[in-house]
């Protein structure tokens, strides 16, 4: 979904953590005996009639199994005003600003912030609620750009239920999200930690007492048990209990399109939560959209690179200890490795289904939705695979976030979502998915992705669901895509320190443009820049790069336009190379695969081979302009 993923945090801040770990200074699970109680969250609406254990008396056909159009008993239920929270200031939180428990103390924030429309008229989730959201969201005129965030609270065939979406729809509100008066205050925050060095001795140590007693707010904590537990289904249950919507008439049925979907790696055992789309194929079947380059993805490959290397006699990697040189050593096998070799290239990395056999396993997977915002934004900010995102979202809201174990899983999962599905996908399942309208403004085309079967699923009592749109842009997406290119400029300026700024124009959808400003100081440094970025992880699909010369203000397209179609011979100054390119490029000359262009823009120099006079730019006089101003006012123009 967003196009930067600098992976050199690993390499960076991950390595003083590592060096560093704050539990040898404080516990992550100590409290300042000061701090002030968590805030109080929305009154939970009571269960409805008719009803036990907050089962679902009704249950609405699923979009495939019936007719959604009959009419249906609405069980009673309070339609009284959201609660707000207790307390909207928390001075441990950067700018006083509330580090919101859950997704309901985050809509109460953004009612009392006048950034909620609530919608009691009834509305379909199919395709009605994409068009009022859509137009929201595009409209330029009366308030700010984004529109306001919109809960839905009268759903057709699903009495009782919610929809928040547009909750990170505009700067404001992703600024509110983020506890942030600006994105440079979290980047800010971001270089400071990247400037830490190790202690030299016991007086460094206790200096740094501070920043340790911080960075153990980050680490997530486990607790017994959470909100999300308040309903457990292990059977009788339905995806089709909720308002999944269609967003878009071709597109393939109903898609989740906001989860945090929970995989752990089965080497390291770090989890990982990524945002990947899910068409619902029936009450308890899914698909799985991880993209070829998610970390969600590249756990499956690595569980079918396992299966298909496993051998009884030994281990998947190694085998008996050879002696050599008098000591005892671990030789690869190299059977398995051959094996694993041949499962990646029968089966494209795992997206085509070949001919033969596929060895059988399953992969836990979780999905939790409406999570609070700090989470979800984790979900997808493009962070390297060695630093789990739990972490990042105690990052970003200055608290842990706080977890509980699966029923059925060995995963775990934020404690107050609102909605938590546990199940698995096979290693040999495979199922057509899409088309889905896309935040290129184009279907995506059909494709082949892993199945998740739902075996359970807990949520809180009339739990709000949570979702978004993507499309043509602007939409809520683009301001999502702003924060991580603000956020994450600090990160990638470790690798690329001659980087001063880089835009992603929302109409660029993030992965189509990159323009970039260097600090120019030895021949071809505009092409070692353009190379760096497409080593950076998701910055590998970057279509198209423009590198200009710093005094050029990259968020000024005008500015960038006039000077870089100035500057270019396109002969000389346009590359092009072949790589990975993004799943969602339907130009490409086949799929996940294709070419990149990139353009350097900056002053040619002497040992460039350039030789002819460079122009002086047109600029007034300062003095001249000093003169216009005194004489401004009296020449009535403006």
């Amino acid at each position: 979904m967003i196009g930067i993923a600098p992976r050199f945090v690993e390499r960076n801040s991950i390595k003083f953590l590592k060096r560093h770990k704050p539990e040898d200074w404080l516990s992550a699970d100590s409290r300042c005996p000061h701090q002030p109680p968590r805030a109080g969250s929305l009154t939970d609406l009571p269960a409805r009639e008719g009803t036990e254990d907050g089962q679902v008396a009704v249950r609405p056909a699923c979009p495939t199994n019936g007719d959604r159009s009959q009419p249906r008993p609405a069980p009673g239920i309070d339609r009284s005003p959201l609660q707000l929270p207790a307390k909207l200031y928390n001075p441990y939180f950067p700018g006083g600003l509330l580090a919101y428990d859950d997704l309901r103390a985050w809509i109460a924030a953004l009612d009392r912030a006048g950034e909620l429309k609530k919608i009691r008229t009834e509305v379909d989730p199919i395709l009605e609620i994409t068009e009022i959201t859509d137009r929201v969201s595009k409209a330029s005129s009366g308030g700010p750009a984004g529109g306001p965030a919109l809960l839905f609270q009268s759903l057709k065939g699903y009495p009782g239920s919610q929809v928040l979406i547009n909750q990170f729809g505009s700067a404001h509100r992703m600024h509110l999200a983020l506890g942030a008066s600006s994105f440079d205050e979290v980047a800010n925050r971001i270089r400071s930690f990247m400037d830490v060095k190790s202690p030299q001795g016991f007086l460094d140590k206790v200096k740094m007492l501070p920043m340790l007693g911080e960075m153990a707010k980050f680490f997530p904590k486990t607790v017994s048990t959470g909100p999300c537990k308040e309903v457990i289904k292990h059977d009788n249950f339905s995806l089709c209990d909720f308002p999944i919507l269609q967003c878009w008439p071709r597109d393939a049925g109903r898609f989740i399109t906001l989860p945090c979907v929970i995989t752990r790696d089965p080497s390291s055992g770090k989890r990982n939560v990524g945002c990947y789309r899910m068409q619902v194929y029936d009450p308890r079947m899914t698909g799985m959209h991880w993209q070829r380059q998610k970390v969600g993805a590249e756990h499956y490959r690595q569980m079918l690179r396992q299966a298909a290397s496993l051998d009884t006699s030994h281990s998947p990697a190694e085998k008996a200890p050879t002696p050599r040189s008098g000591a005892e050593t671990w030789e690869p096998d190299r059977d398995a490795m051959r094996r694993a070799v041949d499962i990646m290239a029968r089966t494209s990395g795992g997206s085509q289904l070949p001919e033969g056999p596929l060895p059988p396993g399953k992969m836990e997977v979780a999905v939790a939705i409406g999570t609070d915002p700090a989470v979800t934004f984790a979900s997808i900010v493009p962070a390297p695979p060695d630093i789990e995102e739990y972490l990042i979202a105690g990052f970003l809201r200055q608290k842990p976030v706080e977890l509980v174990k699966c029923e059925t899983l060995d995963l775990e999962v934020p404690a107050t979502s609102e909605i938590v599905l546990e199940g698995h996908v096979h290693l040999d399942e495979l199922r057509t998915e899409g088309p889905f309208g896309d935040h290129t403004g184009f279907y995506s085309l059909e494709d082949l992705y892993p199945v998740f079967h739902v075996h359970c699923i807990t949520h809180r009592k009339d739990p709000i669901y949570s979702t978004t749109i993507v499309g043509k842009p602007p939409m809520e997406d683009g301001w999502m895509g702003k924060a991580v290119e603000r956020i994450f400029l600090p990160l990638m300026q470790l690798t690329i320190p001659e980087l001063v700024d880089i835009h992603l124009p929302v109409e660029g959808i993030f992965h189509n443009l990159m323009i970039v400003s260097i600090r120019k100081s030895y021949p071809g440094q505009a092409r070692k820049v353009m190379n760096a970025i497409w080593s950076l992880g998701q910055a590998m699909f970057t279509k198209c790069i423009v590198v200009v010369d710093e005094d050029v203000n990259v968020q000024d397209l005008g500015e960038v336009t006039l000077k870089a179609l100035n500057h270019i011979d396109p002969e000389r100054d346009i590359q092009f190379m072949l790589g990975p390119v993004d799943s969602l490029d339907h130009a490409s000359r086949l799929p996940n695969y294709g070419s990149k262009m990139g353009v350097d823009a900056t002053r040619k120099w002497a040992a460039e081979g350039f030789t002819r006079p460079w122009p002086d730019e047109i600029l007034m006089d300062e003095k001249t302009k000093a003169l216009v101003d005194e004489k401004w006012n009296e020449l009535g123009l403006d």
